[in-house]
């Protein structure tokens, strides 16, 4: 089970050449992985006052071909692994069914002090229902 989560590329989104600069595709993963969450209902600002958030701990994105202003993009999220505070999402930008950017987001669950946390239950659920 995928999450797809649909943008445009606008002019702020590209370098001089027209294409989107670099950077931007992790905007656009971040925007997508938002809309997953809250998709699962999960409110992040109620996260927030309750001292829990999500850090990015790491990023392994491939550039596979440059999108380029006006394009109509999909990004598809899909939960590769988890454990209780940790989740491994696989992300990939398309642009009319060919992959132009892949990343292995690590996410964790961390509280107020830095520390991890279990990840919410509406997480935890989604995950066991993509992997099985």
């Amino acid at each position: 089970m995928s999450h797809l989560f649909e943008t445009e590329v606008f002019y702020e989104d590209t370098d001089l050449s027209g294409f989107v600069y670099h950077a931007n595709y992790l905007k656009f993963i971040e925007r997508a992985r938002s809309a997953w969450v809250a998709g699962l209902g999960v409110d992040q600002n109620a996260m927030l006052e309750a001292g829990l958030v999500f850090a990015v701990r790491r990023v392994e994105a491939d550039f596979l071909s440059p999108a380029r202003l006006g394009d109509v993009l999909a990004v598809e999220t899909v939960v590769a692994t988890r454990t209780a505070a940790r989740m491994v999402l696989a992300q990939r930008v398309i642009r009319d069914g060919a992959a132009l950017f892949e990343a292995q987001v690590t996410l964790v669950a961390m509280g107020t002090g830095g520390r991890p946390v279990r990840l919410p239950e509406a997480l935890r659920g989604a995950a066991d229902t993509e992997n099985s």
